[in-house]
């Protein structure tokens, strides 16, 4: 087949990275980006270039699995071990992670939706948080969510373009970009934000999404190519557009502001838009806010239903109980009256935290000769996965005062 065909065939079988880019492009990601622009200038760049890669590799990981072994991530996870403690411990342990860290996400994912509406409407965050995590759930419900998404991807495309376009036209200081934004440091005064970035780029739930969607849209060996295709497109696609935002923020304000007033956000998009700037970013991360709203049950339930071995139907009443849960977790605490900004950075910082029981019990499945035959991980992409999980580690004992 000529390449110009091969490659419009790949670009058409994009499917499973774009739900994931769908929900790694949310609120979340706007919202910490904004705030360490503003604070940090271009200087913590480097962790989310880092948390990029670092994405495209694990999602690379989680897509061969899928293809190959026609089975979700928890579903090999739980065959892991034949020891029954063993077995329920591993269980129990993919449970507790995802379902806590796809709630404390799903918080940020409502409240931060709301950020945009709050302030065009005047309506007060915890009943926009309501109706984001209502329509949220009805359309889960109605299980038509792969129609809906296409439609909340496109606004959310709308908002993010902006940021990359805006980027370009307020002609940001490259030397200075590499200078300042690619040599990684971390002190006391921005741990809790490098560890928010690496939570709101490496969502550990993603990968239990992507083992499970990638296997509708891939169906074997032959389209495994295919499907590495398929990652690295989306999750660079993310990495742009969130490098994008950081610098918009960098140039928007002076360099150590405090972004406590959410309405204040949308001032990034001036440049571009003039007056049009905060309609733009409030209805772009309210349809963030559902779309991502949506994902974070989802792959809860996926992740459930594997460990426990229900299947995967969306229609079943144990599959929607788990969603349920999840998404009424979000709405309360969304709606509580805490602080949208600070609730959504400790919604990435404690995904951040999460991520290395993960990325362990992932690099021990990408190993298994058993059930990857001679697809398991290559020495290279072991050094890679490993330093990843170093590296995540060390950055949580920093967090609780270790290092």
């Amino acid at each position: 087949m000529p390449d110009g065909s091969k490659f419009k065939r790949r670009l058409k079988n994009i499917g499973p990275g774009a739900i994931v880019a769908a929900a790694i492009i949310g609120p979340g990601t706007v919202t910490t980006a904004s705030k360490v622009g503003a604070e940090f200038g271009y200087a913590l760049i480097w962790a989310l270039v880092f948390s990029v890669l670092a994405t495209m590799a694990l999602q690379e990981m989680v897509t061969r699995l899928g293809v190959i072994t026609r089975k979700d991530l928890s579903t090999i996870l739980r065959e892991q071990f034949s020891h029954p403690v063993l077995k329920w411990l591993t269980i129990l342990l993919i449970i507790s992670a995802i379902v806590i860290g796809s709630a404390a996400y799903e918080a940020g994912n409502i409240v931060g939706g709301a950020l945009g509406m709050v302030a065009i409407t005047g309506l007060s965050t915890p009943v926009v948080s309501i109706i984001i995590g209502v329509l949220s759930g009805l359309l889960l419900w109605i299980g038509k969510y792969k129609i809906i998404e296409r439609i909340f991807i496109t606004l959310i495309a709308l908002m993010t373009t902006s940021f990359v376009i805006t980027a370009i036209v307020i002609q940001p200081d490259l030397s200075a970009i590499i200078t300042e934004g690619f040599v990684p440091k971390v002190s006391g005064g921005n741990t809790l934000y490098v560890i928010s970035l690496i939570g709101t780029t490496i969502v550990p739930y993603t990968l239990f999404l992507q083992s499970s969607t990638v296997q509708e849209r891939f169906k074997g060996e032959a389209e495994l190519k295919d499907s590495r295709f398929d990652v690295i497109t989306t999750i660079t696609i993310c990495g742009v557009i969130s490098v994008s935002i950081i610098i918009t923020a960098a140039a928007a304000f002076p360099l150590g502001t405090g972004l406590n007033d959410p309405s204040t956000m949308a001032d990034q998009l001036k440049p571009l838009l003039g007056s049009w700037a905060k309609y733009v970013f409030a209805f772009g991360i309210f349809a963030a806010g559902i779309s991502s709203a949506m994902t974070a049950p989802l792959a809860a339930a996926y992740a459930t239903a594997g460990a426990l071995g229900w299947g995967n139907n969306l229609r079943s009443a144990k599959f929607r109980f788990v969603w349920i849960v999840v998404l009424l977790i979000g709405i309360i605490f969304a709606s509580l009256g805490y602080d949208p900004i600070q609730l959504i950075v400790f919604s990435q910082y404690a995904n951040g935290l999460i991520l290395p029981i993960i990325v362990l019990f992932l690099m021990f499945a990408m190993n298994n000769k058993q059930t990857l035959r001679g697809h398991v991980n290559s020495t290279f992409v072991n050094v890679i996965g490993w330093l990843i999980f170093a590296i995540t580690v060390t950055l949580s004992l920093i967090s609780f005062g270790i290092f």
